[in-house]
């Protein structure tokens, strides 16, 4: 009977390493007013401060969104690996749910991201919609679907 039970936890033990896998690790880029890996190209926005991509984004958002790039992920645990490539001013990253699912979904967000830097954002992604931005760098909302 115990060499039974020992063989059922030594298999159970296996196979919970293969559950547990490692997060994704999702890479965005952040530069002046945009994230670069939901725009089809790079607009090489001149803004210097925050209110400079107020201004750009109310001219542009309309056909920047229609434009823009909807991440699709799977239900699971994942890595936002945000770098300010080259914005003179601090950055950060706010992952959050659409319109009800702002209550319900959970929300990741942070800053103190400096110019040439990376960090990290942890999260366990459910199905739904989501947004993603940078309230500091005021970016457009990006889409992400989750199934």
């Amino acid at each position: 009977m115990w060499k039974y039970m020992i063989g059922m936890m030594l298999i159970f033990t296996g196979y919970s390493g293969l559950v547990n896998a490692s997060p994704h690790i999702i890479t965005l880029t952040q530069t002046a007013c945009q994230f670069l890996e939901a725009e089809h190209k790079d607009y090489q926005f001149n803004a210097k401060n925050s209110d400079a991509c107020k201004t750009i984004n109310a001219k542009t958002q309309k056909e920047r969104l229609f434009k823009a790039k909807v991440l699709t992920l799977s239900v699971g645990d994942y890595i936002f690996r945000i770098h300010n490539r080259d914005v003179p001013y601090d950055l950060g990253f706010w992952l959050r749910g659409q319109g009800f699912g702002r209550l319900t979904l959970p929300s990741v967000s942070g800053g103190g991201i400096h110019q040439g830097e990376r960090k990290d954002y942890a999260i366990t992604l459910k199905k739904g919609a989501y947004y993603y931005s940078c309230p500091l760098n005021p970016t457009l909302d990006y889409t992400l679907i989750v199934k």
